[in-house]
């Protein structure tokens, strides 16, 4: 079957140009999809007004019969495998697809104040779905220096710490002012043989408490005074969920793993409100900069759904957010708790607009790198010489407990969504689906597991038989410091082998959906589709497997798109280019369905709209500045002496230095 998607447009890029102003796809437009959909209520920043003479010759619709916006000359991926070519798009005034076709046909929908764009024969899609995201914790690290994931010498690291103790070491600093440093690289930061230990910190000039927070997400270093400030001996048991590292000597070396870092951290002071919805607002930007227009935020609790209502009160809401209602490893034991937790947080923040509830999260496992090793595995880990050792992970819930929750939760309408890495991870995930759905007789619940690190493959057929969507973050899989030094030595080439293995869940009929962790991860959208086909990016040093698990490009652009949609329940409403859909759209600056692979990673989004709305406009100031900003890689202070050290694999960041 031949798909419309990848059908030819007229040849040959040109800049974007455009006739008129979007401004009936205004408030009434985005107010309609608001009340049916929870849709975003976010103000739409003006668009250039450049003329379009060929356009306006062929106005000849007007008043209420007229589009809002005519996007011609494109080559449009409709996501969908029928129907005819096109190069155009009409968007009504509600927000809606009017129509798709060709160039000719469409001009019937412009009228003297419809907005015409021309897009110069690059593409025109559905907006990228993120299916697994934390955009305000992206906010909150913006507000603390980084180091980027930088890889450095003992010396360049306190070198690093000493710069930002210098710029944050205003008065009253001494001794009791907190120093925290986002994105520490737990698998490259320091040299082999180094381990992290608080003693390392205790070195630095200082009295003040200082913390690194791993850019994974799942490890965090402190130093001798924030252990004490803590109250962290060599007494204080694991927490459920999370473990204190201790040396030979029983005393606590500084790092924390998962849910032991909130041991330090509930004591570290919070920014203030206005600063954090400000610093929110911004980091939305550069989503909306990115071409994302769906996201699910994949670690949501009480204060992420008071910053939702913030931003989305002050109209700085451009996406559509299904929050996953975070539950920790307690509450994953207490299916009735859990679930009346969940309804009690809906009913309270349900009417926040952009906001649609039905999701919760749950932890099953950690992180699978070197030296963390918490990823649950159902064979040992290696000691790096090919041995193995008595450590097979951390299983925070187990399969009964997980299919009980399960259970309760979708038969009640609402869909789980668990983090599981590590091949162990995984079966828990499909095994407490299976439980769930011999419980419950509901046959298409749409719960999910992201990550799938490492699959065992006698599970890749489950996913599609238990209806299960396989969330993958597959900017991941490419040959670098994180998925060969700090893994093979660990679990062996037979294992590797099955490191996200993308086509091998696609062939085995699993619906793929895509995400990309962001912050835990840098904003690279297009080049998260690009590493997801060729499996090196542009960071990569190979392809990891391509041959056996790369996907061709229009699998990737469903995957983020439809794919998506329909993981979050929306694929009715949202993810294809079609008539009736609402109006969620990105003009790219690039063909992306036929220009070669590695040119995906540059692409750059010259328009977003939600809901027919112009969330992004590249021509606008707002949206330059957003553009430079993603371009740079990073918004968190740096110390001058950054540059200097600013060496090795950047993961964490994708700057280019400086």
């Amino acid at each position: 079957m031949t798909d419309s998607s990848l059908t030819p447009a007229q040849p040959g890029p040109r800049p974007l140009s455009r006739r008129g102003l979007l401004a009936a796809a205004g408030a009434a437009g985005a107010a309609g999809l608001v009340g049916a959909t929870a849709g975003p209520a976010t103000a739409a920043p003006s668009a250039s007004a450049s003329a379009s003479a060929s356009a306006s010759a062929s106005a000849s619709a007007s008043g209420r019969g007229s589009a809002a916006l005519v996007v011609r000359n494109a080559r449009v991926f409709s996501g969908v495998t029928r129907g005819r070519p096109a190069q155009a798009v009409a968007v009504g005034r509600d927000g809606r697809i009017l129509a798709t076709g060709p160039d000719a046909e469409l001009r019937r929908y412009v009228g003297r104040d419809t907005e015409v764009v021309d897009a110069g024969g690059n593409t025109v899609m559905s907006g990228i779905h993120d299916g697994h995201v934390h955009p305000l914790g992206a906010g909150d690290r913006s507000l603390r220096p980084s180091l980027e994931g930088a890889e450095t010498t003992v010396a360049e690291l306190l070198a690093l710490l000493g710069g930002f103790l210098a710029d944050t070491g205003g008065a009253g600093a001494e001794p009791d002012g907190w120093l925290v440093v986002e994105d520490w690289n737990p698998v490259g930061l320091l040299p082999a043989g180094t381990a992290a230990h608080h003693t390392l910190l205790d070195a630095l000039a200082t009295r003040r408490p200082v913390v690194l927070v791993g850019g994974d997400g799942h490890n965090l270093w402190a130093n001798r005074r924030a252990l004490d400030l803590a109250g962290i001996t060599a007494a204080t048991p694991d927490p459920v969920g999370g473990r204190i590292v201790k040396g030979a000597d029983g005393q606590p070396t500084g790092v924390l793993k998962d849910d032991a870092q909130d041991l330090v951290k509930r004591h570290v002071p919070e920014p203030s409100r206005a600063e954090l919805v400000t610093a929110c607002a911004r980091v939305l930007e550069l989503a909306a900069a990115s071409g994302i227009t769906t996201m699910m935020d994949a670690l949501v609790g009480r204060h992420e759904l008071e910053l939702y209502r913030d931003l989305a009160g002050s109209g700085r809401l451009p996406q559509r957010i299904v929050p996953a209602l975070r539950l920790d490893a307690a509450q994953a034991k207490d299916p009735a708790g859990a679930l009346a937790y969940a309804r009690g947080l809906r009913r309270e923040f349900d009417g926040v607009a952009g906001l649609r509830f039905g999701m919760v999260k749950v932890f099953l496992d950690g992180v699978i790198e070197y030296p963390a090793q918490t990823a649950a595995l159902l064979e040992p880990y290696l000691d790096g010489s090919g041995r193995p050792t008595g450590n097979r992970g951390e299983l925070y819930t187990s399969a009964a407990d997980y299919g009980r929750l399960t259970a309760a939760f979708n038969t009640a309408g609402w869909q789980l969504h668990a983090h599981g890495l590590g091949d162990r991870a995984v079966r828990t995930a499909l095994d407490g689906y299976a439980y769930a759905r011999r419980a419950t007789g509901l046959r298409d619940p749409r719960n999910a597991v992201a990550h799938l690190q490492l699959v065992d493959p006698a599970d890749l057929r489950r996913f599609a038989e238990l209806g299960v969507a396989a969330c993958m973050q597959l900017q991941w899989a490419a040959r670098d410091a994180w998925t060969v030094e700090a893994l093979l030595p660990y679990i062996g080439p037979r294992r590797h082998r099955w490191m996200y293995p993308a086509r091998s869940l696609q062939k085995a009929g699993a619906r793929l959906s895509g995400g990309s962790d962001w912050p835990v991860d840098a904003l690279q959208v297009w080049n998260q589709l690009r590493t997801a086909v060729d499996r090196q990016g542009a960071h990569g040093t190979g392809g990891l497997y391509r041959e056996l698990e790369g996907l061709d490009r229009s699998t990737v652009l469903r995957m983020h798109t439809s794919g998506t949609a329909w993981q979050l329940r929306q694929e009715g409403l949202t993810g294809t280019v079609e008539q009736g859909r609402a109006a969620d759209l990105v003009v790219l600056d690039r063909d992306v369905t036929r220009c070669p692979v590695a040119d995906i990673s540059g692409t750059q989004v010259r328009m977003t709209l939600v809901g027919g709305r112009v969330v992004h406009d590249a021509e606008s100031s707002a949206g330059r500045t957003a553009a430079a900003r993603l371009a740079r890689g990073t918004s968190a202070p740096r110390p001058s002496a950054y540059a200097s050290v600013h060496g090795g694999r950047h993961r964490a960041c994708g700057c280019t230095g400086g």
